[in-house]
């Protein structure tokens, strides 16, 4: 790519000059950044029309990061012919989503010599994931980070300070305070506790006995949203169980997702017998796949001995079977 194909770009504008545009000619400019989105623009030409476009990089795949923008804007054709310039202005585009198609604009003439393409952003939105209105990214998006920002600071001050806490839990050495509003909020199994006649909600404890007081308080730090990454790793194995009794779907999926990232001979049959038992397929295949597809198998006798002796029979057999199908394939 040359510098012909780069956009000058400002919070809410974009210009593109691009030079003289020779008929049945194709270009596309290098990205540019508006708001949450890279940004491409292409220009077309034949013998009867230019067709500009505008799109923005993955606004089809939500998944890997903002989805497709909501998005109003102007576009106009700035076309140099001395001794005056010609401008050409598209109606608008009001609201319109743009997704992997974007915006096209077919222009009924052919455009000669150097022209440029201007792009001034109205507004920029994004769908709200619950089915209630598009957010605009400018007249939201720094209010909610700092509202966001300073309800979680609160949260994690009435933790830590035990401000007006109202339920004590008992680790297996050692209690803490908490707050069993927060705790049913976050918790479908908290809140029955606390919304029925139970030993928890008459005596305000909470016993569990199968974690340690430090595990606890990573536990809650998760739940008050102040997590830390120290304290996170260090006790997954107990927030995992924690997770999955008491219900909690985003925490049991981080410690999914955190205990992917460092197999190695040390743990993976740790790990294995864990993806088993909290049913984890993305873990068990990790772990399955750098035992055999590595033939790290072939290095761990002794932990494998063991392994063998006191793992789950379905476990043991996927090992086996594991092992077998890579023999067969070789």
């Amino acid at each position: 790519m040359t510098d012909g194909a780069r956009v000058e770009a400002a919070p809410r504008l974009a210009q593109w000059r691009v030079d003289a545009l020779p008929c049945y000619t194709y270009r596309k400019s290098l990205p540019f950044r508006i708001g949450l989105w890279n940004w491409y623009l292409s220009v077309e030409r034949n013998n009867k029309q230019t067709c500009v476009k505008l799109f923005a990089e993955n606004s089809n795949s939500p998944k890997n990061g903002p989805s497709a923008p909501i998005a109003s804007f102007v576009t106009k054709l700035l076309i140099s012919l001395p001794p005056n310039q010609q401008t050409i202005v598209h109606p608008g585009i009001f609201d319109k989503q743009l997704k992997h198609d974007g915006f096209v604009w077919a222009i009924d003439s052919t455009v000669t010599g150097r022209f440029v393409i201007e792009i001034e952003f109205l507004d920029l939105k994004v769908a709200d994931p619950s089915g209630g209105e598009p957010a605009s990214i400018w007249a939201s998006r720094q209010i909610k980070q700092c509202s966001d920002s300073t309800a979680l600071s609160s949260l994690a001050r009435m933790l830590h300070e035990d401000i007006l806490t109202d339920i004590t839990i008992n680790a297996a050495d050692g209690s803490v305070r908490a707050h069993r509003a927060i705790l049913a909020t976050r918790s479908p199994v908290f809140r029955s506790m606390f919304s029925h006649d139970l030993r928890e909600k008459e005596l305000s404890t909470v016993d569990i006995s199968d974690m340690t007081v430090d595990a606890c308080h990573a536990f809650l730090s998760y739940i008050y949203g102040d997590v830390r990454g120290e304290e996170f790793l260090a006790n997954r194995l107990a927030l995992l169980r924690a997770a999955d009794k008491y219900d909690i779907d985003d925490l049991r999926e981080a410690c999914h997702e955190s205990l992917l990232e460092d197999i190695d001979t040390d743990n993976v049959l740790e790990r294995l017998q864990t993806a088993h038992l909290y049913r984890l397929p993305r873990l068990k295949g990790g772990c399955l796949r750098f035992l055999v597809d590595f033939r790290k198998v072939y290095e761990m006798h002794d932990d494998l001995n063991a392994f063998l002796q006191t793992a789950d029979r379905d476990l043991v057999a996927e090992v086996f079977h594991g092992v077998l199908a890579a023999w067969s394939g070789r």
